[in-house]
This record gives C-alpha cells, structure tokens and sequence, in this order.
C-alpha cells in the first residue's frame, strides 16, 4: 500500500492557504496582462496525470504554457522552478497538445513569469526547451 503523504501541520495551513491565493492571484494578473498584450488565454490551471500548466494562450498562432511564479522578490521567484517541476511541465504540454490538436501552428514555447510581492512582472519568454 502506497504511503499516505506527510500530514500537514495545522500551523501551517494558514500559511498554506495564503500562498495558494498569492499564487491564484498572480495567474490572475498574469492571465490579464497576457489578454492586454493581444493574447487569449485559452485554460487556466489545466490539469492532467502528467501535471498542471498554470496558463496556456496563443496568439496569432504562437502556442506559449507558461508557469507562473509569485514569491518575495523576483530573484526568489527565478530559481522557483526545479528540474522536477519543468519535465512535468514539459510531459503536461504534450498532454494539452495531444488533446487539443490545431493549436501552435507558428510554433510553441514555454514562458515563466515571475511575479514579486509588489505585483511586478517578469516575463522570460522560451524558458524551457524541451531536449530533442
């Protein structure tokens, strides 16, 4: 029988609970901007076995998933996104485009944005490359 994941302090759930709704609150911003810029948001927070993509929008054909990061300072937020996180990213995108055929005909890139405490924004544009 698979272990039951760690319990998580009861302490801690409020600080848990927060930090869900910054990192809500940022995708929300995120997702705005990107719609300001032209783009259209095509899923929030999509959800597969292989993981979940924070945003996913396109614009005249350029399919980006992007990852949204909230933290302190936006040199915290930069080093947020472990090995780990980025080959789910990667296996939840193949899922998303395996689903959703049509989408990406000028091409696709992975975006991280990150997101300070202040509201201000960074966006590295082709952050991830998938390894061929």
């Amino acid at each position: 029988m698979p272990a039951a994941p760690p319990a998580v302090p009861k302490s801690a759930l409020p600080e848990r609970r927060a930090a869900e709704a910054r990192g809500r609150d940022a995708e929300a911003r995120v997702a705005a901007r990107l719609q300001a810029d032209g783009w259209v948001v095509l899923a929030q927070r999509w959800r597969s076995a292989a993981g979940e993509i924070d945003l996913i929008a396109e614009r005249a054909g350029l399919l980006a998933f992007v990852e949204v990061k909230a933290r302190a300072r936006l040199v915290e937020a930069a080093f947020a996104l472990g090995p780990r996180q980025q080959a789910r990213l990667l296996a939840a995108a193949e899922a998303w485009i395996a689903a959703h055929p049509g989408h990406g005909e000028s091409g696709i890139r992975f975006d991280v944005v990150l997101v300070d405490a202040e509201g201000r924004m960074r966006r590295i544009a082709d952050a991830l490359r998938a390894e061929g």
